[in-house]
């Protein structure tokens, strides 16, 4: 049985707020279900993780929670957060800019190499 999760919000658009909720929500399962998951945004959804962006998007409008409180929860329930590195070139952001729960910025031989390498890993990409 694997022992790890790997999220890839590759495909998720950010202006779409339906979107953001299955992602997020499963994370947050995963590692209430003592699973090691890490959710790794890149492309558009790179923006999810600097500061102020997701604090003022919805999955449904009216929600009083933001996609950044689900962010928050799953961050609570264990799971690690990453920006891929050209999200920070592509997006003008810096390190400072990341949301405090975004562990660090992982290029695309990390990412590879979780895919390809580690038989105890399990990926989902949205």
């Amino acid at each position: 049985m694997a022992e790890k999760l790997v999220i890839i919000m590759v495909n998720t658009d950010p202006r779409n707020g339906e979107e953001l909720g299955a992602p997020f929500f499963q994370a947050t399962v995963a590692a209430a279900m003592d699973y090691e998951v890490e959710v790794i945004c890149t492309a558009t959804a790179g923006k999810l993780m600097k500061k102020g962006f997701a604090e003022s998007l919805f999955v449904k409008e009216g929600s009083p929670k933001s996609v950044h409180d689900f962010i928050k929860d799953a961050h609570e329930a264990g799971v690690k957060f990453f920006c891929c590195s050209p999200n920070l070139d592509l997006f003008d952001m810096t390190k400072e800019d990341l949301i405090p729960e975004c562990e660090g910025i992982v290029g695309g031989a990390y990412l590879i190499e979780q895919v390809m390498e580690d038989d105890d890993v399990r990926v989902l990409t949205y």
